[in-house]
């Protein structure tokens, strides 16, 4: 499902990325850690093409998005990659529900096919009885299981994780953590997660440690 063949990637004189090549099969959950600075989100950011490498290519679902131009790569994005962040990044003045039809919207999907999958993620979240509520109104959990319907609206090929938990309370943290294997199991989601949580990344099927721009390791957990 995804394959990133000797991405390199530096800022100024800085070389964040060295050389890390990296495969994850279909409905296969990844965990990356490692140190602040080793490179995780950047590495994160060029597979899900909001970075183009400075050497390297990106496959994603057998297509080469290292190749598209600016267009056609904004509409893969759209179409094919799901994001979910640290921070929600929920839009205050919509609702739960318009918050994850947006995504589907601006694909220029058909409305009723939008807010029909929306109804049925919400109600996958356990939300379908806050649908109506703004993000002010939610717990820091609840805006979190929102901002990952949304990112699944679109039925992307891949759903990729930066710190997903790491604003959470534990109880919470715990919910968001099972719901990643949940979507595998009901939806065969594909997942990358970088994290700091040791539990977390332990969960997955592979831990995927990185240190200075550089893969160090693979451990398969599960």
């Amino acid at each position: 499902m995804i394959r990133a063949t000797d991405i390199h990637k530096s800022f100024g004189t800085l070389e964040v990325l060295k050389g890390v090549s990296l495969d994850v099969a279909q409905g296969e959950v990844v965990s990356i850690v490692g140190a602040s600075g080793a490179g995780k989100t950047t590495l994160l950011q060029i597979i899900g093409t909001l970075s183009r490498p400075d050497g390297g290519r990106v496959e994603i679902d057998g297509r080469d998005v290292s190749a598209l131009g600016d267009r056609a790569l904004s509409q893969f994005r759209n179409e094919r990659i799901g994001f979910v962040f640290q921070f929600h990044h929920l839009l205050a003045e919509f609702t739960a529900f318009e918050n994850v039809c947006i995504p589907g919207l601006i694909g220029r999907r058909p409305r009723a096919d939008v807010e029909r999958r929306a109804a049925e993620l919400l109600d996958m979240m356990g939300l379908a009885a806050r649908r109506d509520h703004k993000p002010g109104q939610l717990s820091g959990g609840e805006q979190q299981r929102v901002a990952i319907a949304r990112a699944l609206v679109n039925s992307p090929a891949v759903l990729l994780a930066d710190e997903p938990s790491g604003n959470l309370d534990s109880h919470n943290r715990d919910e968001i953590h099972r719901l990643f294997f949940d979507l595998r199991e009901r939806l065969g989601q594909t997942v990358v997660i970088v994290t700091h949580d040791e539990n977390l990344a332990a969960m997955a099927d592979r831990k995927i440690t990185m240190s200075d721009g550089l893969i160090l390791g693979c451990e398969t957990v599960r």
